[in-house]
């Protein structure tokens, strides 16, 4: 039996906002677009704001694309079949996705702060939100990593230690803006270009 050849890859847009955020696109066909809120009800854990803006290789917003966000509740436990080690927020979904604003860029998500999750060695991570992203231009979707500036065991996380050079960590890096809200910038490109992982 001969192989067919692999399809050519397309990228994520523009249509991208009216399939999966419809609402967002001014198609307002359901309640609400799905994982627009990633609470069901009261949440356990420090209440948090993740807001950013996504640019381009020029520095310049871009208007039209998609994130995701994965992430443990605040005692770090996933809401999945597969955690075993207790029982996770029954309140808190652990996803979510967001559109970029059609004007500025922005995204927002209105979240909890993680609480840290074992590595497969069972060294503890530092709280962190994984992230993805897509958009018109994007062959693959672009898999970074979250951290906040306030954690302490940023320092001896077993992924941001391994990143080359040091000063590339500072990418995955969001900062404190106000209380319960953090800022976190996406590059795709340039010098200040986010560390993205091979997943």
């Amino acid at each position: 039996m001969s192989q067919a050849p692999e399809t050519p890859s397309q990228t994520a847009g523009p249509y991208v906002h009216i399939g999966c955020t419809p609402n967002a696109s001014g198609i307002a066909i359901y309640q609400g677009d799905l994982g627009a809120s990633m609470k069901t009800g009261p949440v356990q854990g420090q209440e948090i704001t993740l807001r950013g803006t996504v640019f381009d290789g020029e520095g310049t917003p871009l208007r039209d694309a998609l994130i995701e966000i994965w992430q443990a509740d605040a005692a770090g436990l996933f809401r999945s079949a597969n955690e075993t080690r207790g029982v996770a927020d029954p309140n808190f979904l652990g996803w979510g996705r967001a559109a970029t604003d059609m004007t500025t860029g922005g995204f927002q998500f209105d979240t909890v702060k993680p609480g840290p999750v074992p590595w497969h060695d069972g060294q503890m991570q530092a709280p962190h939100i994984t992230m993805w992203i897509v958009a018109r231009g994007i062959n693959i979707g672009l898999h970074t990593r979250v951290y906040f500036e306030d954690e302490t065991a940023n320092a001896t996380d077993p992924i941001l230690t391994q990143i080359t050079p040091p000063n590339r960590a500072a990418t995955l890096i969001a900062k404190k803006a106000d209380a319960g809200s953090y800022q976190f910038d996406i590059h795709l490109q340039g010098p200040n270009e986010t560390v993205f992982f091979d997943i």
